[in-house]
């Protein structure tokens, strides 16, 4: 049974004593439904997720993106750009291999994006869920709508090691900017 996360809630990324190897981190949203003369439609949103790899020192190491949709070590992997939402399901998806990942790198931090820089307002059904590849079980589910809000920027959550072990702590940090290099400051505070 999934967790449902609140802003601040952490979970260890372990399973049984395991740790959780092969996770992804989907992102979802619903279209925004406009009023006009003619009754009721619905407008594509262009919301982007990113996972910007961090050191010990802070020092952005790498990042994965709709631009770059690989990171260099090859243990972080974008499934592609949604321009559009809706569906119900998952729009966009960032796949991780943990046991891959570099040992420099520290955290690892997830932003949501307004890339046409549209507000969050009336964006309906956003979440995120982090989801365990190999069964293809829901771990942890975190509704980033609730909020609403006239911001185009979030930092949704950090996977980032403690002791040796992964964990993840929920975020939900709102900012502004189209693109995550835009709020590179509110990252930073957010990093563990």
């Amino acid at each position: 049974m999934a967790i449902n996360l609140e802003k601040g809630q952490r979970i260890s990324l372990e399973k049984d004593g395991a740790e959780l190897s092969d996770v992804s981190l989907g992102l979802g949203w619903g279209r925004r439904t406009k009023k006009g003369f003619f009754g009721t439609s619905e407008v594509d949103v262009d919301l982007d997720a990113s996972c910007l790899l961090f050191d010990e020192q802070g020092q952005l190491r790498d990042q994965v993106w709709f631009r770059q949709l690989k990171s260099r070590c090859g243990s972080i992997r974008h499934t592609g750009d949604d321009r559009s939402g809706g569906g119900g399901g998952e729009n966009e998806r960032i796949e991780l291999s943990l046991g891959a990942v570099p040992a420099e790198v520290k955290s690892l931090v997830f932003t949501v994006n307004s890339f046409l820089n549209d507000s969050f307002a009336g964006i309906p059904s956003a979440f995120c869920r982090l989801v365990n590849k190999a069964t293809g079980q829901e771990i942890a589910r975190y509704d980033i709508s609730l909020d609403g809000g006239d911001y185009t920027g979030l930092v949704v959550a950090v996977i980032y090691r403690h002791e040796g072990k992964w964990k993840m702590r929920a975020v939900g940090e709102k900012g502004y900017g189209r693109t995550f290099q835009e709020m590179m400051p509110l990252i930073s505070a957010n990093l563990p």
